[in-house]
């Protein structure tokens, strides 16, 4: 069975579950092709899916929704009836309505989506001084990534006949989503930006900005287009780039989530059959 692997991971964290994920369907006799969709020129490409028996996609949880950029991109797509996989790496606090309304998405496009997950990663918040999910991912998650991968396996083959249960709709507007999506701008008070720091401009920042909002020259982010994923920080060679200080609003965080951070950092994942 040949199955695509599709995956947004501006940070790292989804890219290191797509490689295990990779692994582990090599190990069941999956051949899986890898595509990378992180970069805004990798989504101008079209994609045809009539190849494969089977499409898994991994993206962060951005503000209870996958990434704005991915959501609009799956609109484009063409599933002809393909069974779907999906996974969601997060950082601790609210996944949902993410899987259901990726979900939505895949199947207006034509998707028939058998499993889902969400596995733990480091916040991308960490980058300004969050404690959020640290260590994440570790063993135990990517033992469950292993479990998922073998129960997608089955759902795929045909093994196992079991329809995807109902997905958490959460309690949420589009309108009010739309909102929580703005507000990742009341914590990133300052885009990413270089301040007096070396940069030998590899130009890898503007090149792998998912929204096209890094210019390179300039040294900052265009702030009508940064989507606040914070890839050119965590990937930048020089560490030249950084955000403000987040660390005030670490305890604000905490709180409205009515949780500590050793409770928050004890959460584990879940997959969705």
């Amino acid at each position: 069975m040949k199955l695509a692997l599709v995956v947004f991971s501006a940070t790292g964290n989804t890219a290191k579950f797509a490689r295990k994920i990779k692994g582990y369907f090599k190990s069941l006799g999956m051949d899986t092709d890898v595509y990378d969709i992180t970069a805004r020129a990798n989504r101008q490409e079209p994609m045809d899916f009539k190849a494969y028996q089977g499409v898994v996609f991994g993206f962060p949880v951005h503000s209870l929704r996958a990434p704005k950029v991915v959501r609009d991109w799956l609109c484009t797509l063409d599933g002809h009836g393909k069974k779907a996989a999906l996974f969601f790496t997060f950082g601790g606090f609210s996944v949902h309505p993410a899987h259901h309304s990726t979900q939505k998405l895949l199947a207006d496009s034509g998707f028939n989506l058998v499993a889902s997950a969400q596995f733990p990663g480091a916040h991308t918040f960490n980058l300004g001084g969050w404690q959020a999910f640290a260590d994440r991912p570790n063993a135990t998650d990517f033992t469950l990534a292993k479990e998922y991968a073998g129960a997608v396996v089955q759902r795929f083959t045909g093994k196992d006949t079991g329809v995807l249960g109902d997905l958490d709709p959460g309690n949420y507007s589009q309108e009010q989503l739309d909102v929580f999506e703005s507000l990742r701008f009341k914590i990133i008070t300052r885009l990413p930006g270089r301040k007096d720091r070396d940069c030998r401009m590899c130009m890898a920042c503007e090149n792998a900005c998912p929204a096209g909002a890094m210019d390179a020259v300039a040294g900052r982010a265009d702030p009508e287009k940064c989507i606040a994923c914070l890839g050119c920080v965590a990937n930048c060679p020089d560490k030249a780039l950084s955000i403000n200080d987040t660390r005030p609003f670490w305890a604000i965080k905490l709180d409205m989530g009515k949780t500590s951070e050793q409770e928050l950092n004890q959460q584990q994942g879940k997959i969705y059959l």
